[in-house]
């Protein structure tokens, strides 16, 4: 169901109690359908994700009823985000179709103009009491080079977030889109004192492949919400592959299950692996 909580207001609770949101991307009906059996299953909120190119493969309008009315169906609380939203026209369109909060990622500009264009999105959603995130630094995204360097700066973070007046800021540490060739190596002394000097909600893109303990530290050190994208994909496909390389079946009801249950386990199992309570005895 639609959160009567806003999501700025769920964050500020998260950074009191240093939890995490999980926040799930999803590509069409059956991965939509096993995220959410996840949070129903281990009674956790989460955020739907959606990319422009999903927009664009479902449609803005279906997306989102397909959204709103799956979260009332399993009763989830939840949020709808624009994940990596690429223009002001695009944000303007998710905020007029309903979504929650929208996220503008200017981080290939330059400092200036990356600030410039967050301002605007933000006066913008501040007329639909959305949540607004942007990205400050080197995330590498799928295809580019995830060896560069382009840490955030704590200094420049602080002063982004004064300027701009964004809710949540996407850091980056070590972390990249999509597959890890390398096991990662994020910068979680960095995460703690780009905390210190901020009261944004910070955001870890590129959770897909980086350990549970890991997680985990990061969350104690200040993030917020945890993004996951690309392991969805990647066991829907793989589940989905090995059902039809052993069976000629070709109804579709009954091989996309396997495939769904398989988001759902996964789901489930970060879900539970961000948690932290026992180690903040909340």
């Amino acid at each position: 169901m639609k959160s009567k909580v806003t999501l700025q207001e769920k964050f500020k609770l998260l950074q009191q109690q240093k939890q995490a949101l999980l926040a799930t991307n999803f590509y069409n009906f059956e991965t939509l359908k096993g995220v959410l059996q996840a949070a129903v299953a281990v009674k956790k909120p989460l955020i739907l994700q959606l990319t422009r190119s999903s927009i664009e493969y479902m449609g803005l309008a279906v997306a989102i009823e397909l959204a709103k009315s799956m979260l009332e169906f399993y009763n989830v609380e939840g949020w709808l985000h624009l994940d990596h939203g690429d223009s002001y026209e695009l944000v303007a369109s998710c905020l007029d179709a309903g979504f929650q909060s929208v996220m503008i990622d200017a981080s290939e500009k330059s400092l200036e103009e990356n600030i410039k264009i967050t301002k605007t999105v933000v006066k913008l959603a501040e007329k639909y009491g959305a949540n607004v995130e942007a990205e400050l630094g080197y995330v590498a995204k799928l295809g580019q080079d995830a060896g560069k360097i382009g840490f955030t700066e704590p200094f420049e973070a602080k002063f982004f977030v004064e300027e701009t007046g964004v809710n949540a800021l996407a850091v980056a540490i070590g972390s990249a889109h999509g597959f890890y060739k390398e096991h990662p190596k994020l910068d979680l002394d960095r995460l703690s004192e780009i905390n210190n000097v901020t009261n944004a909600a910070l955001v870890l893109h590129g959770a897909s492949g980086i350990p549970h303990p890991v997680l985990r530290e990061a969350v104690q050190r200040g993030i917020c919400k945890i993004n996951l994208a690309t392991e969805i994909k990647n066991i829907f496909m793989k589940s989905l592959k090995n059902k039809l390389a052993n069976e000629d079946e070709i109804d579709l009801r009954k091989v996309f299950p396997c495939a769904t249950d398989a988001v759902d386990q996964l789901v489930q199992d970060k879900l539970l692996a961000i948690q932290v309570e026992e180690l903040n005895n909340i």
